[in-house]
């Protein structure tokens, strides 16, 4: 059973630092979550893992994939979380260059065209990386049906994926850390 406050926590201990950053996006902060400490860490991993299999409980998809190297490490422990269980499911790591020998694919795994996909980022912010997996999945042939982040920075990820309809989910927003998103 997944233990939301004990991520909460980790996250606070390991991942959030405060000062001057240049996000991703291009945008500025003051804070900035570092998803990889949580990531790569044997009981964070797990943690996400657990709660993103319970956060798409009721969600109907195939695989889950996200843009390498970020989304890479939540895949892999999704999908042996999800083999504990019982639950049939693939994982696609989507490249931001094809590679440049073999198949020369931007996406990659046991996926098909037609498979209903899952797309996930660890910090979401703008949504960009994660629109990016998008946009190549479906170039793929994939469908994808959900979102999800492990944090929502709550600084326009939503409202961009909701311009693309696609739903959106976060297993911890910004504000469980105490600090308000920004306003428009």
């Amino acid at each position: 059973m997944y233990d939301r406050q004990k991520l909460i926590d980790l996250f606070q201990k390991r991942a959030l630092k405060f000062g001057d950053f240049t996000l991703a996006s291009g945008k500025k902060a003051t804070y900035y979550l570092d998803g990889k400490q949580i990531s790569l860490d044997a009981q964070g991993l797990r943690l996400v893992a657990e709660g993103l299999l319970e956060l798409l409980a009721d969600v109907e998809f195939s695989a889950i994939g996200g843009m390498s190297i970020g989304a890479d490490p939540i895949i892999g422990a999704v999908l042996a979380v999800a083999a504990e269980q019982g639950r049939e499911m693939q994982g696609v790591l989507v490249r931001k260059e094809a590679k440049g020998h073999g198949t020369n694919r931007f996406v990659e795994g046991p996926v098909q065209p037609g498979d209903r996909v899952v797309v996930i980022d660890d910090v979401v912010t703008t949504g960009g990386s994660a629109l990016l997996s998008v946009d190549r999945i479906e170039e793929f042939g994939c469908k994808v049906v959900q979102m999800v982040g492990i944090v929502d920075r709550m600084e326009g990820g939503a409202e961009n994926f909701a311009a693309r309809n696609l739903p959106f989910r976060s297993l911890l927003t910004i504000e469980d850390f105490g600090i308000t998103p920004p306003t428009s």
